[in-house]
């Protein structure tokens, strides 16, 4: 029975992406900060000889070893780990105050890092890591400075990781959502010019779920992708390699000048 790893399982992209992976027969190690959270997903998931849930801030400095030994003393191995736990609420560069900085690159750079580099040296031959990142480690955006620096920082490592590990057999690839509806960015389409500038800037007649994002993750853990290895899967509808403007986009004052 193959095991995976993941973090912010409790919600979103996590839990949907632990209860993908365990129906496809995975036993799950969820780790989450919020234990309402991860019990919805022992509820969700309802099988406890397949998992195993651990409430922990992942930036904490035992938390590496602690998620690690979890997963070992209850099922004896790790073939994959899915770095998913993010942040969000970025703002402009020069609104930024270190403490802002700080928070993002501990959660979605050095906790990976971390966690990675723990649980790599009990990974075998046929095993990888998935780490989630954005669109925005691929483009620009506004106000999102130090998040794209963390997320483009993963995106860096996960490169480093393939090249370094994949002679042993060990993957390691980045799935880089767009705008997804998940809690997080939900509340967020009550802002009209958010709204618009996703929705009327994307080719596909609809944004993505968490359903898709987890979809591609388990791709990734699948014997399908045992090639794919060092690389970056964009979920996103066509969001970032075109310059789709909708119908009404094109035909309308559609966005206010600052």
């Amino acid at each position: 029975m193959q095991v995976a790893i993941i973090t912010g399982a409790g919600s979103g992209i996590g839990l949907a992406t632990a209860k993908m992976l365990h129906g496809m027969g995975m036993a799950i190690v969820g780790i989450g900060r919020d234990t309402t959270k991860l019990e919805t997903l022992e509820r969700e998931i309802g099988d406890p000889d397949r998992l195993a849930t651990l409430s922990v801030d992942v930036t904490t400095d035992d938390a590496p070893q602690r998620i690690v030994g979890l997963a070992l003393e209850r099922f004896g191995r790790i073939d994959f780990l899915i770095n998913n736990a993010g942040a969000g609420s970025p703002k402009p560069l020069h609104e930024t105050e270190d403490e802002l900085l700080d928070a993002f690159l501990s959660v979605m750079l050095r906790a990976p890092f971390r966690l990675a580099r723990e649980a790599i040296v009990h990974m075998e031959a046929g095993s990888a890591i998935i780490n989630v990142t954005s669109t925005y480690a691929e483009i620009g955006g506004r106000r999102g400075g130090a998040y794209s620096a963390a997320k483009g920082g993963l995106s860096s490592l996960t490169e480093h990781i393939a090249c370094d590990y994949g002679p042993k057999g060990i993957r390691a690839n980045n799935v880089a959502p767009g705008v997804t509806m998940t809690d997080m960015v939900r509340h967020r389409f009550e802002d009209e010019m958010f709204k618009r500038v996703n929705v009327e800037t994307t080719p596909y007649p609809r944004l993505a779920e968490t359903d898709d994002i987890a979809s591609t993750i388990a791709f990734l853990c699948s014997p399908g992708a045992e090639m794919i290895n060092g690389q970056t899967i964009v979920v996103d509808g066509g969001w970032t390699k075109t310059k789709y403007l909708s119908p009404r986009a094109l035909t309308s004052k559609w966005v206010e000048s600052d």
